[in-house]
């Protein structure tokens, strides 16, 4: 971790750690596999989402030449340092301070673009900066914890296609696509009850956690003491909906309230992905058009 809170370096800290953390240097040998996976070519130009430390920065440099490497980072204090260990290796590619969901309209049309951050889906400006036939590749997530590489083509139509990759690979989100504060809680003592079809054991699967963010996109999980048993509760802020779910006599109970039904929701997404026999996430087809972004299987 290099950085907490958004503004806070780990070394300044003294004790546990509380708050959560807000940019990290990435494990060098996933650098190395992200630019494979990128298929970067001689003379291609990149714009790489997240500088962070600039070691991926310093890579791709290495392989292409400054010139032809452009990097964002959000946060100014990061990009700082970034910037000066970039100049103690004698390397000088653009960088920019902003915000990296915005991309660079400055460097377009880019042949490779590359983020070291995570996103719920996938910004078009990165599309719209990026040549047909060029590759974008990022992690595409969800709030309840679970991602995956996707690498995209680049059509002539402005839209883009690709596959998810395999790795169970993890970034911090963007921070706009950050879930918000979940708050005072609900009422979670209201809502309809019924037997649950499927039990919180999803929870514990990568892949089937990743289907569930499809169906619940907006829903937080946490778990909570009530009535002496632990209950496995999604709240969704922004509609206000929720479901908790308990164990009881070897049944798992559902309850929930609000405009929408997250459990029904996440019952039915998975009894669709168990009824196709359970895919690898590598089965999965990420599509993004200028209506939104869509991941089938």
């Amino acid at each position: 971790m290099t950085q907490i809170a958004g503004t806070i370096m780990p070394a300044d800290i003294r004790g546990q750690i509380m708050r959560d953390p807000t940019s990290s240097s990435t494990l060098p040998s996933l650098v190395v596999r992200m630019l494979e996976d990128l298929q970067v070519e001689p003379e291609s130009k990149v714009l790489e989402i997240g500088t962070g430390t600039g070691y991926s920065t310093a890579v791709l440099c290495a392989r292409l030449g400054e010139e032809y490497v452009t990097s964002i980072e959000y946060d100014e204090e990061v990009a700082s340092r970034a910037r000066t260990a970039l100049g103690r290796r004698g390397m000088y590619p653009t960088l920019v301070s902003s915000d990296g969901l915005l991309g660079y309209a400055e460097g377009a049309p880019y042949d490779r673009v590359i983020a070291t951050c995570g996103v719920c889906t996938v910004p078009a400006a990165w599309i719209e900066q990026t040549r047909p036939g060029g590759l974008i590749l990022t992690t595409i997530g969800g709030w309840l914890g679970s991602s995956e590489l996707a690498r995209l083509t680049v059509h002539n139509d402005g839209t883009a296609t690709g596959l998810l990759l395999s790795g169970q690979v993890s970034f911090m989100l963007a921070r706009p696509h950050t879930p918000p504060a979940l708050g005072l809680l609900p009422d979670l003592s209201e809502g309809k009850e019924r037997e649950a079809i499927i039990g919180t054991d999803a929870l514990n699967d990568w892949t089937s956690r990743f289907v569930m963010q499809l169906a619940a996109p907006h829903a937080q999980h946490l778990t909570m003491e009530r009535d002496g048993h632990t209950e496995h509760v999604l709240v969704d802020v922004e509609s206000g909906s929720w479901a908790a779910l308990y164990e009881k006599d070897g049944r798992w109970i559902v309850r929930q309230d609000g405009p929408n039904a997250p459990w029904d929701a996440v019952e039915e997404q998975l009894g669709r992905w168990h009824a196709a026999g359970t895919p690898a996430l590598e089965e999965f087809t990420v599509s993004v058009t200028p209506q939104g972004q869509t991941i089938t299987w």
